[in-house]
């Protein structure tokens, strides 16, 4: 499918024409509403995937600056249990693999509300977070957790550089595919990283975004989209290279790259990133056709779903929604999916509460709500924390409740 326009790759510069998935126009996705601009204006932008056929970094085109987006920001890391023990343990994990102590300096980028720098403290190991939203900033901060209202890049870098830091740990978790300028980003983390360091990166593996449809987890504020192929591609024009990979079960499917200045004999290179791409391009991620192809599967996910909740609801059923995440309003955005399917959603962050999810209007209240109204059936937004909501919502089989999950196809679970 070819795409007018000239949009060109964030990364090569190479021109864009082979599209993966057109979603239409959408809002940002964590721009929540108040009641008093539900009758206005709401500006909505393509959501458009390109992939590029000389790096194969799968991405959107800019529409929104960084700055607008993230500097007041709705998620809080912490409102998810299983994913700050998911933090915990990858600290104890990472401290003794690289042996860290009170002389190492961990830093870490988009450091949301101290989620992961938490656990270094016990450990006495110096950190820094690195944080653009000062509302989220501002609760790590009260955690004990130091933090700087920055967007990063290689200024920043250049800036902590001069102030004497260099990071033998730099962190990031599900950053590198909020970053409009892929190039200063990693400039940036080779220049804050001292020689012999590591940087770890978690971010949804692309693999299992077509492997699965989740086609929810793209939206404005997920700029670009990783295959372990395109990352190395990235990281080694930019001084940097990939020693070890993991594939982990979080969002849906992830991997944790790491990675050292290119040419560093330490930390060792395992084969782990050599099969992983081997595995990857047998899979077809060098070939074009293995990504336009995703297009028509969305679609006929979007069908699915929608024939599914219009038989609930033509049953007389009730369904509320849990959570408010990113994924669920391009999930209900792109489905056509508002209050005439879901009375109401959830969602553990008191930020929310009130608010109305954008493009669809459907109000937010908190958790309790599901035990007062009593709804037939609970769709899961954040599916990939399915297991820990279906725990902590376990109440409404006291009533008949069932839960839904949307992704890779709708079904009813217990």
């Amino acid at each position: 499918m070819e795409a007018e326009g000239k949009a060109r790759c964030r990364h090569c510069s190479s021109p864009l024409s082979d599209v993966v998935a057109d979603l239409g126009s959408h809002p940002l996705c964590e721009s929540f509403l108040t009641a008093e601009q539900l009758h206005r204006m709401e500006p909505r932008y393509p959501l458009i995937v390109y992939v590029c056929r000389s790096c194969w970094l799968v991405q959107l085109e800019e529409f929104v600056a960084p700055e607008h987006i993230f500097s007041e920001y709705a998620y809080f890391s912490s409102y998810a249990t299983s994913w700050v023990e998911h933090a915990r343990r990858y600290v104890e994990m990472i401290a003794r693999r690289l042996e860290l102590g009170p002389r190492s300096r961990v830093v870490e980028v988009a450091s949301n509300d101290g989620y992961l720098l938490q656990h270094f403290l016990p450990l006495g190991i110096p950190v820094l977070g690195i944080e653009p939203a000062a509302n989220v900033a501002a609760v790590a901060t009260e955690r004990g957790v130091p933090t700087r209202v920055e967007f990063f890049g290689d200024a920043y870098a250049a800036r902590l550089v001069d102030e004497g830091l260099r990071a033998d740990l730099i962190a990031g978790n599900n950053v590198l595919a909020q970053v409009p300028d892929l190039n200063d980003f990693v400039r940036g983390l080779a220049r804050l990283l001292a020689p012999g360091g590591t940087i770890t990166l978690e971010f949804p593996h692309l693999e299992r975004l077509f492997a699965e449809n989740q086609f929810d987890t793209i939206y404005h504020e997920h700029f670009s989209y990783f295959s372990a192929l395109a990352v190395r591609n990235i990281f080694g024009g930019l001084g940097l290279e990939l020693y070890d990979v993991e594939e982990l079960p979080t969002h849906g499917g992830s991997l944790r790259i790491y990675a050292k200045h290119e040419g560093s004999a330490k930390p060792t290179t395992t084969d782990r990133v050599a099969r992983l791409i081997e595995r990857e391009q047998r899979a077809g991620f060098t070939d074009p056709a293995t990504y336009t192809a995703f297009n028509e599967r969305v679609k006929e996910t979007k069908r699915a779903l929608l024939e599914f909740l219009i038989r609930l609801k033509r049953e007389g059923k009730r369904i509320a929604g849990y959570g408010a995440p990113g994924k669920g309003n391009t999930l209900l955005n792109y489905c056509g999916i508002g209050k005439d399917f879901l009375d109401f959603t959830v969602d553990r962050n008191p930020y929310k509460h009130g608010r109305f999810l954008p493009g669809t209007h459907v109000p937010i209240y908190e958790p309790q709500r599901i035990q007062s109204e009593k709804p037939d059936y609970l769709l899961i937004l954040p599916w990939n924390f399915k297991d820990e909501i279906k725990a902590q919502m376990r109440g409404i089989q006291e009533w008949g409740g069932r839960f839904i999950v949307p992704i890779p196809v709708a079904r009813i679970e217990e």
